[in-house]
């Protein structure tokens, strides 16, 4: 936490004009930061002449490893449907919790959901902690991250993991804060080390250009994000058992700061990019908005979702919801066709997993090509057209 060492401040003010948050005021002569605006940034410390301003960071303990045992999920639902990455993220929790010689437990939270909880069982889990309350039906990150953590405090995995996903993003960090322990975000791959036991969690990083293998050393539990499609779910079994735990928590709802007001669906997309079967994407080289028209065309005579590159989306030729990329979806189709993208490391991260990957661009030495399984070196204003028109035949 910061705070201000009232006998040492001489109220000469230069802490206030630093403060990217307005969040210090004079009272009486002395500083005074408003806990509520203050994101602990740190401007305002060095630039104290008399060193009254102060952070002072809590010191987790290192966690008592033998007190935690097997691999949780956190089971994301929305509208009383388990989302797909779910059940791709269990089939993982699976093959660790099996090298551990452990349990998969997966925590589901919601309001009015009823037989879902077996379904998780049906696809690998073999526990699943309820938690069915009115504050949960629509998701905002406190009684989110007051449930979860409720939850992790009481059967204590030594992993957590959760989808890269905008609800994962949102209140996951939160969590590892209110649990004191470390946290991967956006993994691509999941491993145990055979010699202690830890999890290796990797992710790329510097944009994409390497690889980081990262470890949660002194802390439980182990936590990390996980991308949409890096994982097959498993085959769905419905003989399998397994045991359904309902859980009761009480929230302090002093402490929440957002409200749901509504939700607003998407309808900039016919089909969406991460559950399409055939993504068509545009990049650098549709030129403009009005060329992402060919893009659509295509897309529309194949049943096709919608596709955008970063620089595409940049440019704002076409929403964020498109975009593929370190930096937008993973997705994994049966077929990718991406034309005029060039191929740049941080775009190949979230669809080199697909089945078969074809390249329209103009450039022969397009580092897409070296990634495709059919290489068009063409004008994809000519062959897209052409496309278009075989496929209405």
């Amino acid at each position: 936490m910061i705070k201000v060492i009232q006998e040492k401040c001489i109220g000469c003010s230069k802490c206030i004009p630093v403060c990217p948050y307005q969040a210090i005021t004079l009272v009486e002569k002395k500083a005074v930061i408003d806990l509520n605006a203050c994101t602990l940034c740190g401007a305002c410390v060095p630039e104290c002449p008399v060193d009254a301003i102060i952070i002072e960071k809590k010191q987790g303990q290192a966690a008592n490893f033998a007190d935690y045992s097997g691999v949780m999920v956190f089971a994301e639902q929305k509208y009383g449907t388990i989302m797909p990455i779910s059940f791709e993220i269990i089939s993982k929790a699976r093959e660790l919790a099996d090298v551990l010689g452990k349990e998969v437990t997966a925590a589901l939270l919601g309001h009015g959901f009823h037989d879902q909880a077996e379904e998780l069982i049906h696809y690998g889990a073999d526990k699943v902690i309820v938690i069915d309350d009115a504050f949960l039906k629509n998701f905002l990150d406190e009684p989110y991250t007051q449930a979860l953590a409720y939850i992790v405090n009481k059967y204590k995995p030594e992993i957590l993991l959760s989808g890269a996903t905008a609800i994962g993003r949102s209140f996951v960090p939160r969590l590892a804060v209110e649990l004191q322990t470390g946290l991967t975000a956006d993994c691509t791959d999941l491993d145990i080390d055979p010699y202690n036991k830890e999890l290796i969690q990797t992710r790329p990083a510097f944009g994409g250009n390497i690889m980081a293998k990262i470890r949660t050393k002194n802390h439980r539990p182990q936590m990390a994000t996980v991308r949409h499609k890096v994982f097959d779910p498993l085959p769905k079994d419905e003989t399998r058992k397994g045991q359904v735990i309902q859980e009761k928590v009480t929230f302090d709802a002093t402490k929440f700061l957002s409200k749901f007001l509504e939700y607003i669906k998407d309808e900039t997309q016919n089909v969406k990019i991460t559950d399409a079967d055939i993504i068509v994407t545009g990049g650098r080289g549709v030129k403009c908005a009005e060329n992402f028209s060919l893009i659509k065309e295509l897309a529309s005579a194949l049943g096709a979702a919608v596709g955008a590159s970063r620089a595409a989306v940049d440019a704002g030729w076409v929403e964020y919801s498109h975009q593929v990329g370190q930096t937008g979806k993973t997705v994994k189709p049966k077929i990718y066709i991406a034309c005029g993208v060039s191929g740049a490391i941080q775009h190949l991260v979230g669809m080199q997993s697909s089945d078969i990957i074809i390249a329209i661009n103009k450039d022969k030495d397009a580092p897409i090509f070296k990634v495709a399984d059919v290489g068009i070196v063409g004008d994809l204003f000519e062959v897209i057209p052409q496309l278009v028109k075989q496929l209405s035949r």
